[in-house]
């Protein structure tokens, strides 16, 4: 009895060391992965330094830490990172918040035409367009709460290889174009007001010189996908009405005064 148990206990052993080695083996495979269909798109490294200056930059909005993160064309996260010193230093539910604008960006732009997520708030409201976008495409919730928390926004946070799906309606993603036009994926940033959000993505894609934008809804041809502030308060409607309807509301913490750079 003793040696069956023993043996039971052996294999038990066994199976858990094949499991562990299955594991580390996908998560090779998948950071391999992500290597490979990311390599034209900014670096954990990257994504941070550009991030945080534009955290520091006059952006409007709280004066707060930041989250970004940056999706290649077919979704997948290449690279999470934040701006304070530790990941508590910002709000813990915009991790998945910027990913899920960066995947938005991605999924609603083409290489001919820009949509920021900014662009699609009053369109996706009752009654208008595109209502009920933003149910279309969920979110893998499995990925975006996936452990160890303590990696969160590291360079081997649990997200990046993976697709975090879901659909975002207001400021803090762009789409990503570089210098041949080529759309490459998308970022996303969240932990701000949305219009700082959405200042502080631009920001951030204009250092890394991938904002060559060829045109968007805006009616700027120099910031094609800009958020357009153009809503008109109206009774009984808590945002009013976009004349262009691809407006976004005033966050009214000196986001529209912002003057962003002109796309390359």
């Amino acid at each position: 009895m003793r040696k069956s148990i023993i043996n039971l206990a052996l294999l038990g052993s066994l199976v858990a060391a094949s499991n562990m080695a299955f594991a580390d083996s996908k998560d090779s495979e998948r950071a391999h992965a992500a290597s490979s269909n990311c390599a034209a798109l900014p670096s954990h490294s990257a994504l941070k330094a550009a991030l945080i200056d534009a955290r520091r930059a006059d952006h409007g909005g709280f004066d707060l830490d930041m989250w970004g993160t940056v999706v290649d064309r077919d979704g997948i996260v290449c690279a999470v990172a934040f701006t304070g010193g530790d990941r508590g230093a910002q709000w813990p539910g915009s991790r998945a918040i910027s990913a899920q604008k960066a995947n938005t960006a991605n999924a609603f732009s083409l290489p001919g035409l820009a949509l920021s997520t900014a662009n699609l708030f009053t369109a996706t409201q009752p009654g208008g367009s595109l209502f009920g976008l933003q149910f279309s495409n969920p979110v893998d919730t499995g990925a975006a709460y996936k452990g160890p928390s303590k990696n969160y926004g590291q360079h081997n946070d649990p997200l990046v290889g993976v697709k975090i799906g879901g659909v975002n309606v207001f400021g803090g993603g762009l789409a990503l174009y570089d210098s041949t036009g080529a759309l490459l994926g998308a970022i996303g940033v969240s932990g701000n007001s949305s219009c700082a959000d959405h200042n502080i993505a631009w920001l951030t894609r204009h250092a890394l010189h991938l904002d060559y934008v060829p045109s968007g809804v805006s009616g700027d041809s120099a910031r094609p996908d800009n958020i357009v502030y153009d809503i008109t308060p109206g009774v009984g409607q808590m945002s009013g009405v976009s004349a262009k309807g691809w407006g976004h509301p005033d966050c009214g913490l000196g986001e529209s005064a912002i003057v962003l750079p002109a796309v390359q």
